[in-house]
């Protein structure tokens, strides 16, 4: 009677062990499971924010080809007013010297003027660059001649046309390239995989577990 008790009694704390465990392993797989949701969740906000301001604006450059330039002129035409903020409701006006950089692409014989990049395009379709406005006007005057001197010294540089020859401007950098759309991808890629991997190895220790206890079962 002794053996048989201590049997029974050995089986009835095994059951309670396995109670126990399946109890403690629930709320953590409820966890990891919300862990991985929101990490998809996120990622897939990050890509609709992504999908509406870098992708868009890289998908809707018409300078898409890379060439060589050669620069054939680099002159400071003007100065051209700007306006900073010195306070509330306080605007005043300065000025920086107009840049104009006139460059062949490619040796086609092609000349086309040279802007910074997508951003300068749109805020001047005359200066090269335009820097950021303060008041003073002796700083912004040195920025752009140094420019001016780094384009007389380097005269072949790397630069973006419109391939369809639909805009005449060509640009020195894109503000989003193949590196930095790559880049800003990468990680609500990686954070979407890492969610779904979550998910998934938690499916499978359930798996796992229901076809040991199965298993378990047919042994007995």
């Amino acid at each position: 009677m002794f053996f048989v008790a201590g049997a029974k009694s050995s089986g009835g704390g095994d059951l309670l062990d396995k109670k126990k465990t399946v109890t403690a392993l629930k709320p953590g797989e409820d966890r990891a499971i919300l862990l991985g949701l929101g990490m998809i969740l996120s990622s897939v906000m990050m890509y609709f924010v992504l999908g509406i301001t870098i992708l868009r604006s890289y998908a809707d450059s018409v300078w898409t080809e890379e060439g060589v330039c050669v620069v054939l002129n680099s002159t400071v035409t003007a100065d051209m007013n700007c306006s900073y903020n010195c306070g509330s409701d306080c605007w005043r006006v300065s000025k920086y010297p107009c840049l104009q950089v006139y460059v062949s692409v490619n040796n086609t014989g092609r000349v086309s003027r040279l802007s910074h990049n997508e951003e300068t395009q749109d805020a001047s379709s005359e200066c090269f660059y335009v820097p950021r406005c303060q008041k003073d006007s002796v700083a912004m005057h040195t920025v752009i001649m140094n420019i001016s001197d780094r384009l007389k010294v380097n005269q072949q540089v790397p630069c973006y046309y419109d391939p369809n020859e639909q805009q005449e401007t060509v640009l020195l950098t894109r503000l989003y390239d193949h590196s930095v759309v790559f880049h800003s991808l990468l990680w609500p890629s990686c954070m979407l995989t890492g969610g779904a991997l979550i998910i998934l190895m938690v499916k499978l220790t359930q798996y796992l577990s229901r076809l040991c206890e199965e298993i378990g079962k047919i042994k007995r």
